[in-house]
């Protein structure tokens, strides 16, 4: 039968440190020094009744404050000389940095590319379905890369897919705008089709 839990009262003030994170707070910060920053600033100098700007204060004094201020002294550049503090509520540091990772994270999201593959002899039949897949794919915010692929002697075609890239084009130009004219590369003439921001 696992134990029950029973909540530490006396916890000290150190106890406030999230199990991994990377951050020094409170007592566990050991260094003399520290520089303070923040926008709160004005906020503790009323409360401590002296005017406290940014700059170099003594570790003891800074851990003093955020008691004060019923925050957390957090070390936020440990690297710097003397470490970076900041006092401030660090359960409210570490969600809203959790929320910023994820926004980061989710503007730098791969774009998912599809491939459409056409021959130099493509008729208009299966130009059509593949250009309505393609315009689909556009819809749903991928980008879209449609080659022509030549086999054999048909490279002597070059110009025939050429000229099938930019018809592909010009029937999307609603739906997505190429990234370049159509290339070659090696057997390959290809374009890449990124789709449009829709209006609000």
């Amino acid at each position: 039968m696992a134990k029950k839990f029973v909540p530490n009262r006396n916890r000290r003030f150190q106890g406030r440190q999230a199990p991994q994170s990377p951050f020094r707070i409170n007592d566990l910060i050991r260094v003399p020094e520290v520089r303070l920053v923040g926008e709160n600033l004005e906020e503790l100098s009323e409360i401590v009744g002296q005017t406290i700007e940014s700059g170099v204060y003594p570790t003891r004094a800074a851990l003093d404050w955020a008691k004060k201020l019923e925050l957390d002294l957090v070390e936020i550049s440990p690297n710097a000389v003397p470490p970076v503090v900041r006092i401030i509520d660090f359960k409210k540091f570490l969600y809203d940095r959790k929320k910023k990772d994820k926004e980061l994270k989710a503007k730098a999201a791969k774009t998912v590319v599809k491939e459409i593959r056409f021959g130099p002899n493509t008729d208009e039949h299966d130009f059509e379905f593949k250009t309505r897949h393609a315009q689909r794919f556009l819809e749903e915010g991928a980008k879209v890369r449609a080659y022509v692929q030549f086999r054999g002697r048909s490279i002597v075609f070059k110009e025939r897919g050429e000229l099938l890239l930019l018809r592909f084009i010009k029937e999307l130009e609603e739906f997505g705008a190429a990234e370049a004219l159509p290339k070659l590369e090696g057997r390959k003439m290809a374009i890449i089709l990124a789709p449009k921001k829709k209006g609000k």
